[in-house]
């Protein structure tokens, strides 16, 4: 049995983590965290989400909670995740990580914390888009430089940062398997004269409207043909039940720094 925190608790996908984690037996919630000020903070989490009396309290403060958890699970803001990973180290608890948007800066600082504890970072806990960033970087290999490589992302309109998290991850596995440097070769945004695409780059284009879950396509085009592939989530509850694997998986790991790929066994 695993014990769980989750932070965010009432947002979009830390609601759908504490709902879906309804469906596993060996899966025990124990707390809930959500930022200071919110308006739901001391009511039973259950009944805020319509899943029933559930007896964990909605809270602000994790030192406050932590200490009969296992695993935290974040999916938050990049200043909260680090917030959150600095008392998980502290207090020697597991943490599974899907906060998109961290800069190198906090990503280092995630990489360093991981000396204390197991910690899985992912920008995306779908099992099928980590199956895709397997297969990405043999399709590139393969393809070279004679195909142009173009990632589109589409997500709803609420999304705050761009490009997705998942997109860069696939554009930095793209880019490994073709000796590239992301850094140097990623286009973000066309506009006017811009002259004839370089070979080397890899684009990198982003969609915001609506209700979109989460669409990727990554094409490769060469003269005469085509390669488009692409993963389309209709709920976030794939990643959800991703999260929830993870942290059922990182529990029993020794320090350091894991993705998707060492839960799922890909690597």
């Amino acid at each position: 049995m695993k014990n769980i925190i989750v932070t965010g608790a009432t947002g979009r996908m830390g609601s759908r983590i504490i709902s879906v984690s309804e469906e596993y037996t060996d899966i025990m919630l124990c707390g809930a965290l959500e930022k200071k000020g919110h308006k739901d903070l001391g009511k039973d989490i259950g009944l805020l989400l319509g899943l029933g009396e559930k007896k964990v309290q909605l809270n602000d403060d994790l030192e406050n909670i932590i200490g009969g958890a296992d695993v935290v699970i974040d999916f938050t803001a990049p200043a909260a995740a680090i917030q959150n990973i600095e008392v998980a180290a502290k207090k020697g608890k597991a943490m599974v990580i899907g906060t998109t948007g961290l800069s190198k800066e906090e990503i280092d600082t995630i990489r360093g914390l991981s000396g204390n504890i197991p910690v899985v970072l992912a920008p995306n806990m779908s099992v099928g888009v980590n199956l895709l960033l397997k297969v990405l970087g043999d399709v590139a290999r393969v393809l070279g430089d004679d195909y142009d490589i173009e990632i589109i992302e589409a997500h709803h309109r609420l999304k705050k940062d761009a490009p997705s998290g998942t997109a860069l991850k696939m554009a930095q596995v793209i880019a490994g398997a073709v000796q590239r440097d992301l850094d140097e070769v990623g286009v973000y945004a066309r506009k006017g004269i811009i002259g004839e695409r370089s070979k080397k780059e890899i684009g990198i284009q982003t969609v915001r409207a609506g209700d979109i879950v989460g669409e990727h396509t990554v094409l490769f085009g060469g003269l005469g043909e085509r390669i488009e592939i692409t993963h389309k989530a209709s709920s976030r509850d794939t990643f959800a039940r991703g999260a929830l694997k993870a942290a059922l998986w990182v529990g029993g790991q020794k320090p350091g720094l894991y993705d998707m790929q060492d839960v799922l066994g890909l690597k």
